[in-house]
């Protein structure tokens, strides 16, 4: 099953902090899982942060069928879709056709760290070479900096460096990640964060960022290194993306031993016209 869907009914498992619901078209032997919030949780049509659907599919023509059910999905507000199958997009571009939708699709490269694809996919390290860094970070300057978590005022500043965020209700969703699910962060000299990485509703490591002053000094991978190892010992799947421009990060990932996975990391973002 995709690593969204996954991540995500993990994350149902451990007290289900965000009201999500599965949804699947026939039990045991369904052919399409559809994760999303309960229909409380979906209140401001705006906000396509909350209104986020995880899904994975077996069989392209049911998978069609259930999205197009206004009972599965609201495609009166603005959502967003996500998948690690890329063959989601001619399911999501007909649906767009038909019912007056404009479609932002984004898609990276996904990453599962070793440890994870060890436990899960073991399959998928065969012909693997892992970096010769042994998957740790090189040091830096404990007297300058200070692992932390993050508070709820560090949302504004994760909110500015978010390449999906910088709005209103970004920020909000920014901020219940932090009071919901472990963050991590480097604080700096002033006491204030330079480098951090938290969770979102599917158990993916997001909205990582380091201040442009502090780049290059190796704070994102160390931080990367202990939330993996402090997550993992608590049985979190441990995943990410990349934007596929960002060279630097994909070495850091490398580097740590974070794996490309054979599929992608897809969201598409729904309006309606």
């Amino acid at each position: 099953m995709g690593a969204k869907v996954y991540g995500t009914v993990f994350l149902m498992n451990q007290g289900n902090p965000f009201s999500l619901q599965a949804l699947v078209d026939t039990w045991p032997d369904f052919s399409t899982v559809v994760i999303r919030p309960q229909e409380q949780e979906m209140t401001d049509d705006l906000d396509h942060y909350t209104n986020t659907y995880q899904v994975f599919y077996k069989d392209v023509r049911k998978c069609q069928e259930v999205l197009a059910s206004p009972e599965v999905i609201n495609w009166n507000q603005h959502l967003q879709i996500q998948s690690t199958q890329c063959s989601l997009n001619d399911v999501i571009q007909s649906l767009a056709a038909t019912k007056s939708l404009q479609v932002q699709h984004s898609q990276n490269i996904l990453y599962m760290w070793v440890e994870t694809v060890k436990r899960l996919a073991p399959a998928l390290l065969e012909g693997k070479s892992l970096a010769p860094t042994g998957g740790k970070p090189k040091a830096i300057n404990e007297a300058l900096f200070r692992p932390s978590t993050l508070d709820l005022p560090h949302a504004a500043l994760v909110n500015e460096f978010w390449d999906f965020g910088g709005n209103n209700r970004s920020r909000r969703f920014i901020r219940r990640c932090i009071r919901t699910f472990p963050s991590f962060c480097l604080l700096g000299p002033e006491g204030t964060p330079v480098s951090w990485a938290l969770m979102d509703q599917t158990g993916e490591l997001r909205m990582a960022g380091t201040l442009p002053e502090y780049r290059g000094l190796g704070l994102m991978a160390q931080v990367t290194y202990t939330q993996s190892q402090t997550l993992n010992k608590v049985g979190f799947p441990i995943y990410s993306h990349v934007n596929r421009k960002n060279k630097i990060m994909q070495r850091v990932k490398l580097s740590l031993h974070h794996v490309p996975m054979p599929c992608d990391w897809n969201q598409w973002h729904c309006v309606p016209l």
